[in-house]
């Protein structure tokens, strides 16, 4: 049953990176404008944050395994109208819609993780969720633009919403039910006012609002800085390829024991300050060599937060909570991708300096993180 949960964890932020290289110019060959292929671009994590709230929600009140269904039914469809699309206001609908449906996804399936594993032996599971996204980053772009490049963009859609049907399939076949609330009610946002107190959840969503401002930093601002260096633009997907790798590598191999050795927290305050060293030294490299042996350290601080947060927030809550803890968990999750490629544009509009200001944002996050740790629990 984990590996099929892998395998859906994979497909589902698969549908996310396989459309970096290819929405923008998807969208401008539809006549769209620089700006509202942006909002195109940007508008599917901002809906996303919406599916999360709404999605986790329904996952504690129906239960996993329907919510995943539907989901995945949902994105199926939506993947198929893409190619049917003639407008980039047409195309801007298509996004919202794939937005939301894909909001539900993720906090399903960890949340089934969270349910299936116990409280003193989700390091490695988690861990290994991570080298399922891992593996999604590394593999997800590269399909996309070889596909894109090789034949039609129409082709990348039909080809995840097959991923999709076969997930579908391997849910409704292999996948039991793993929590089911008897007691069902509409949503309320009181429901969500207890896990907003919880310290525990609140420390691990704000280490994902801020790894995710790094990343938006780095898909922003890596091709600018290596276009400043002179080198080809095919050095962006590579320098973020060593990054992926080496994350994978602490996944998958022994050195995944660590999760187990360590206070979660510890890992996401190490992994921070790693972080955010490396977004510090790219402002100053001046050779390419220097770019690998700085994203091999990203990936090393990635490697540590990732597995140590979603882990925080399966042991901050109980079952009957797990899918709306997620929900939160993951909207962090989405602002964090609009607020880092948002902030890194306007700092360089202004400034030019936006790995530097992302990695000051590391380290306040990480004093934040102490200082939250030092708190008292709400009576």
């Amino acid at each position: 049953m984990k590996k099929m949960l892998y395998f859906i964890i994979i497909v589902s932020f698969l549908d996310t990176f396989v459309q970096l290289p290819i929405i923008t110019p998807y969208a401008i060959g539809m006549g769209a404008t620089y700006t509202f292929a942006g909002i195109i671009v940007a508008v599917y994590s901002l809906t996303n944050m919406l599916g999360n709230i709404i999605g986790g929600h329904w996952i504690d009140q129906f239960g996993r395994k329907r919510i995943l269904i539907y989901g995945m039914f949902s994105i199926t469809f939506i993947l198929l109208l893409y190619p049917v699309v003639q407008t980039g206001e047409a195309l801007l609908v298509i996004r919202v819609l794939h937005g939301l449906a894909g909001g539900v996804l993720i906090p399903a399936a960890f949340a089934y993780v969270g349910d299936v594993t116990s409280t003193g032996n989700r390091a490695k599971p988690m861990a290994y969720t991570g080298a399922a996204i891992g593996g999604a980053a590394i593999i997800g772009p590269a399909i996309g633009g070889v596909m894109a490049a090789r034949s039609k963009i129409e082709y990348v859609f039909i080809f995840v919403a097959i991923l999709f049907s076969i997930s579908v399939y391997l849910v409704i076949r292999y996948i039991p039910e793993s929590f089911k609330q008897k007691e069902r009610s509409r949503m309320n946002i009181r429901e969500f006012m207890p896990l907003l107190k919880s310290k525990t959840l609140m420390q691990a969503s704000l280490a994902a609002f801020a790894l995710m401002i790094s990343n938006g930093t780095l898909a922003f601002a890596l091709p600018l800085k290596v276009a400043e260096l002179g080198l080809k633009s095919d050095t962006t997907g590579i320098l973020l390829s060593v990054f992926g790798i080496i994350a994978l590598i602490v996944f998958l191999t022994k050195l995944n024991r660590i999760f187990s050795l360590f206070n979660p927290l510890s890992l996401i305050l190490n992994g921070l300050v790693l972080v955010g060293i490396s977004l510090f030294t790219l402002h100053f490299i001046q050779a390419q060599w220097q770019g690998f042996l700085i994203m091999a350290v990203y990936g090393l601080g990635f490697a540590l937060i990732f597995p140590s947060m979603n882990q925080m927030v399966a042991d901050a809550v109980k079952q009957h909570d797990r899918g709306k803890a997620y929900g939160i968990f993951y909207a962090f999750f989405s602002l964090g991708v609009v607020a880092g490629s948002s902030i890194s544009g306007f700092i360089s509009d202004r400034y030019g300096i936006p790995f530097i200001i992302s990695a000051c944002i590391m380290l306040a996050c990480s004093g934040v993180l102490l200082q939250m740790n030092q708190m008292k629990k709400p009576i």
